[in-house]
């Protein structure tokens, strides 16, 4: 182990993030009766310029007015490269009531970027005398915040999670594709064999990259890292394939950009009753182990030891989130 140890990320659930477009009032309650961990108001690209400021005043209205229970409550706001993003920040703070939880900052393409938001909220905070600390999140969806992901990563005590946004980081790399996360029909190789033959096709991950990237920047600094929106929500398959690929890369949840997304999410990111059993009986038979004097011992045939405990650990605290 280093002597840097890995910082803890935030002790909560984030299965789940439920996006609904602020210029949409009617979608507020639902959102709140949801089953997600985390909603997110947007401000950003599901609202239209012209709708802009009213969309802000009605995600206000929203925050201070509605229920929102134990949910992580985050809004979206516009990008900082427009006329937008300001005023989202300086009335959602200065016009709620402490129920806001974080801001979400889109298309994060350096640590300039999250501390010009961070200098702005702490400012008004200061001013104002809040003393209900706002958190971040941010979104890497560009060229410029994969290869900065890890200054990213490491600019502000206020950040506590990071997503992918696969449709503009698509754009971004000028990738050829108008699907929004998920397998690339175009992005497959085949196996080896005679030229006019049949040969078996296979389809790469090609959110791998960026997917491993973000985790391993959110890890090293105690971060939650989150999957993105996956497009077509009549796809129940190929949601639950992306989310199950993303889960075993170390994810901890997955955005929702329809209602029926909700439970294929949390399904997928919370640990079944059979892992969880596993990996409580195998935290006892290193205990076991341990009692005498051994640092490895053999689990259903397998060897595990002290890294095995380590990953039970994670298991197990991951369902003990849920309970909370």
């Amino acid at each position: 182990m280093s002597f840097h140890l890995q910082p803890t990320p935030p002790a909560r659930p984030n299965r789940c993030q439920l996006f609904g477009p602020a210029s949409r009032k009617a979608l507020f309650e639902k959102m709140a009766g949801s089953k997600a961990d985390v909603i997110n108001i947007d401000l950003e690209d599901s609202v239209a310029p012209s709708d802009k400021e009213k969309a802000r005043s009605n995600a206000v209205e929203a925050i201070n007015e509605i229920d929102w229970g134990k949910k992580t409550l985050s809004v979206r706001i516009n990008g900082l490269d427009t006329p937008y993003w300001y005023r989202d920040v300086v009335d959602l703070i200065e016009q709620t009531n402490g129920r806001l939880d974080q801001i979400m900052i889109p298309k994060a393409g350096n640590a300039k970027d999250i501390y010009a938001v961070d200098a702005l909220v702490t400012s008004i905070e200061s001013s104002k005398m809040i003393s209900n600390r706002i958190n971040f999140e941010a979104i890497i969806e560009t060229a410029a915040g994969l290869v900065n992901v890890n200054e990213i990563a490491a600019s502000s005590s206020r950040l506590q999670s990071l997503s992918l946004g696969a449709a503009d980081f698509a754009a971004s790399m000028g990738m050829q594709t108008t699907g929004i996360g998920g397998t690339q029909t175009n992005y497959y190789m085949i196996e080896n064999g005679e030229v006019e033959s049949d040969r078996a096709i296979h389809f790469p991950d090609p959110w791998h990259t960026v997917t491993t990237s973000i985790v391993a920047a959110c890890r090293a600094n105690g971060l939650l890292p989150v999957d993105g929106p996956f497009g077509d929500f009549s796809d129940d398959a190929g949601f639950k394939a992306q989310a199950l690929r993303s889960a075993t890369l170390g994810m901890v949840g997955k955005w929702a950009i329809h209602p029926k997304q909700i439970d294929l999410a949390n399904e997928v990111f919370t640990p079944s009753k059979e892992a969880v059993a596993e990996a409580r009986e195998i935290l006892l038979a290193m205990e076991s182990a341990k009692n005498s004097g051994e640092g490895a011992t053999v689990y259903k045939g397998r060897l595990v030891d002290i890294a095995s405990i380590k990953q039970a650990e994670v298991i197990v605290r991951q369902s003990e989130l849920m309970l909370e």
